[in-house]
């Protein structure tokens, strides 16, 4: 899993790099065509990421609970992300990854509950679902790259 966690973490410090010029108003620009935002799919990242590993496998939250309940699957974009919640989210977008490392190492996650995604992909361990999020990252970066260029 040591690679995995490598490309997880050299493809959210990409993801940092690319959005490094962007002003708080373009991160919480929605452009045309779209429903969310750049904050919006960066955060998203982070609560699926916990609720993936963690809430799938009956562990509690390692980031504020708001986080999650704002930014996972179904939500929509807040009014206005500000320019101090958006350092915050850059800085758990890498922190929480090493988290979870860390807790993979120590055993955490021995008890997975297993599920299938909305893409019918059926995760039935926490490595299986960090090959998955590292998927979902690769998507969301993708959404963040088209609308980086409307903002």
């Amino acid at each position: 899993m040591k690679k995995q966690f490598e490309i997880y973490k050299k493809t959210r410090l990409f993801l940092l790099d690319y959005i490094k010029d962007l002003s708080t108003d373009q991160l919480n620009q929605i452009p045309q065509g779209f429903n969310n935002n750049i904050i919006w799919n960066i955060t998203h990242l982070i609560a699926t990421h916990q609720g993936v590993c963690y809430v799938r496998s009956g562990h509690q939250l390692r980031v504020d609970e708001m986080i999650y309940n704002n930014y996972k699957n179904g939500t929509l974009p807040q009014p206005f992300v500000n320019s101090h919640q958006i350092e915050n989210v850059k800085e758990l977008l890498i922190s929480s990854i090493d988290v979870l490392e860390k807790d993979y190492n120590e055993g955490l996650f021995e008890k997975y509950i297993s599920w299938t995604t909305r893409t019918d992909v059926a995760l039935k361990s926490i490595e299986e679902s960090i090959n998955f999020l590292l998927w979902h990252d690769g998507l969301h970066l993708g959404v963040i790259m088209a609308m980086k260029k409307l903002v």
